[in-house]
């Protein structure tokens, strides 16, 4: 159906094997789970759709989220090698910056500013490889610069970085984002950074993530009469309700989606559908955000009550599209009863940003999973299509 590092499921298969032909039964016991659960997932009939049993399994084999999920070494997609051979020039040029080390500029003001712009661009429509290639100039020049140049530029590296795999190097990049807007006083860029940090850091590191949002929050709440600081403070509610909600403080999660909710409600959906630093604070994506939480939660049915009074497309950002899309298809597809609607939304998201889903090993997993419940009649045509453009190879 598809090779055989491709899934979550056969990593989570390998790793158990290589510790010493560890059980299902045993696997399951130590990630608190029954033991067809783990049967189900190895097998790709079933996804992970938890980052808490993520990071429950790779507890258990002593690995991380990222060598179950194979981020930024899974070989074989396009866009994630084209990424690829411009990672180490992007972590030469972090390094550097870290060290201090500035080369004097080579490009105007103005001419810098626009090449900060075009990367933003790309950043808003998720393409990471083409924004990988510009990153080292880009980080160089900026770093001359310093101040929110350096900032923004850092900012949008951790970005890239993240969504393409590199959570280590994406931490690099946040930490002198933040330095660099620590130098100038700049609030809402030091929120924006922050929150770059927070979003950064290892799912495995949920209850350190939400504490470093909890600090961000404190420490720039005296800003908050700028609009700019209120929109970044609203992202770092959400991040801090999601990251609690892993942790499996649903309280603590609950007060902060409330807080962010009022927020919301107060600001409105940004006019330009980006608002500061594109990140599109508003009621809409706090919605988005519910959808996510109620995932993580494993209330599929709530994820799909919430679908029905969110329109993402008001947004700027395709990624904001693709988390909507994403996350109704998973929740459809979790009964096994919905694989239509399913495949539906998968095709959907793919639309809406196709490098990021393809990049998506949680994503990878769900059209693997259609697939392997489709065998025993034909495999539709939709979703033979989009597993080949996903680079997933179905048997014929």
């Amino acid at each position: 159906m598809a090779k055989s590092a491709d899934t979550v499921g056969a990593r989570v298969r390998y790793w158990r094997m290589r510790r010493g032909g560890m059980s299902q039964a045993v696997l399951a016991g130590l990630a608190g789970v029954s033991q067809s659960y783990v049967s189900q997932i190895e097998s790709g009939r079933k996804t992970i759709d938890r980052r808490s049993t993520l990071v429950a399994f790779a507890a258990a084999l002593q690995v991380t989220v990222a060598d179950l999920l194979g981020q930024g070494i899974e070989p074989g997609d396009p866009a994630r090698e084209s990424a690829a051979e411009c990672v180490p020039a992007i972590w030469s040029a972090l390094i550097e910056i870290e060290d201090g080390e500035r080369r004097p500029s080579s490009r105007a003001r103005e001419q810098l500013a626009g090449d900060i712009a075009r990367s933003d661009q790309l950043r808003m429509t998720c393409n990471y490889p083409a924004m990988a290639r510009i990153l080292p100039s880009l980080l160089v020049e900026a770093a001359a610069v310093g101040g929110s140049t350096l900032t923004q530029a850092a900012y949008q590296a951790s970005t890239c970085l993240r969504h393409l795999g590199y959570r280590h190097l994406a931490l690099n990049a946040a930490r002198i984002a933040v330095s660099a807007a620590e130098s100038v006083e700049d609030s809402a860029w030091l929120a924006a950074a922050r929150f770059a940090y927070v979003q950064s850091l290892p799912i495995e590191s949920a209850a350190l993530a939400a504490k470093a949002a909890d600090r961000s929050l404190t420490g720039l709440q005296a800003d908050a009469g700028d609009v700019r600081v209120r929109q970044m403070l609203g992202q770092l509610h959400l991040s801090a309700a999601l990251t609690s909600t892993v942790d499996g403080r649903l309280d603590v999660a609950r007060d902060h989606l409330a807080e962010a909710a009022r927020e919301a409600t107060s600001l409105g959906d940004p006019a330009d559908g980006g608002g500061f630093n594109g990140c599109g604070f508003g009621p809409t994506n706090v919605g988005l955000w519910q959808m996510s939480i109620a995932a993580e939660q494993g209330e599929m049915g709530r994820v799909i009550e919430l679908s029905r009074t969110v329109r993402p497309q008001v947004l700027a950002a395709t990624i904001r599209q693709l988390s909507y899309w994403l996350d109704l298809g998973r929740a459809f597809a979790d009964t096994g009863r919905r694989d239509a609607e399913a495949l539906g939304a998968f095709v959907q998201a793919e639309r809406a940003a196709p490098i990021p889903f393809a990049l998506n090993p949680l994503a990878r997993d769900a059209v693997v999973s259609l697939a392997q419940r489709a065998r025993r009649r034909a495999v539709p045509d939709d979703l033979r299509l989009l597993a080949g453009r996903m680079g997933i190879r179905l048997a014929t």
